[in-house]
């Protein structure tokens, strides 16, 4: 054995050998000294070395592929805004086309529900008296009237609870004060609060679904809140 103390001495100090071994995984995020361990295996040819490469390769990868997953979700969310988007916008465009107030109320249960890929569509207004006017039963499959605080109650469920412009829930209910016929197969629904201006009491447009995913919670409500504001301002035109 060599009496040297300069070749017996350790090559790394206690304390570095500590830190590394209370914490092996840093060395393998740590890309600089991953770069410097693989040139000293190339010069080397250690086998150990060989060993931190091929873990290090495999970190780099894991993170690789969980870098395209995120990237696929970001673009497939992305796409599916735009085409949201273009629903919305295609949806506003033809509903403004009408220039009488009943088509364009017919438009909601026509090709606008079906741009928007709804199955039901239902106009609410509250009224504090029986509403005679003809209008209401030639339109009795897409507008109804109320008593006042009916499109509180219906959003809030009863509830003294504040409400919101759009609320979006998954539903099941045979009550056919809605969607008449069709309560039985709507499975969920998108309640849009319509203020239709100073002095007159509020409504609300409804849209139903059969799919109960169409319409839930945690889903953004901005699209529907730019619809209902473009609606509810056509629709004070139309009430003036």
């Amino acid at each position: 054995m060599s009496s040297d103390p300069l070749l017996n001495a350790p090559i790394l100090t206690d304390d570095v050998r500590s830190r590394i071994m209370s914490d092996p995984a840093a060395l393998l995020e740590d890309k600089d000294i991953m770069r410097a361990l693989v040139a000293a295996n190339e010069k080397t040819m250690g086998g150990n070395i060989v060993d931190l490469r091929g873990i290090a390769m495999e970190r780099l990868e894991a993170r690789l592929d969980r870098l395209e997953d995120t990237h696929r979700n970001v673009i497939a969310a992305a796409y599916e805004n735009l085409a949201g988007t273009n629903q919305i916008n295609r949806a506003i465009l033809r509903m403004m086309d009408a220039t009488q107030f009943e088509p364009f109320l017919r438009e909601l249960r026509g090709e606008v529900s079906d741009i928007l890929r709804v199955d039901a569509v239902r106009l609410v207004l509250e009224s504090a008296v029986p509403d005679a006017d003809p209008a209401v039963s030639r339109l009795g499959d897409v507008l109804s009237v109320a008593e006042p605080g009916f499109v509180r109650d219906y959003i809030t469920h009863g509830r003294a609870t504040p409400s919101r412009q759009v609320t979006l829930r998954q539903v099941r209910t045979d009550d056919t004060t809605i969607f008449g016929d069709k309560a039985d197969y709507i499975r969920s629904e998108a309640c849009m609060q319509l203020n239709l201006g100073e002095g007159r009491l509020p409504g609300m447009l409804i849209f139903g679904a059969e799919d109960p995913h169409q319409f839930t919670p945690q889903q953004g409500t901005d699209l529907l809140t730019f619809f209902a504001g473009v609606f509810e301002r056509a629709m004070r035109r139309w009430l003036s």
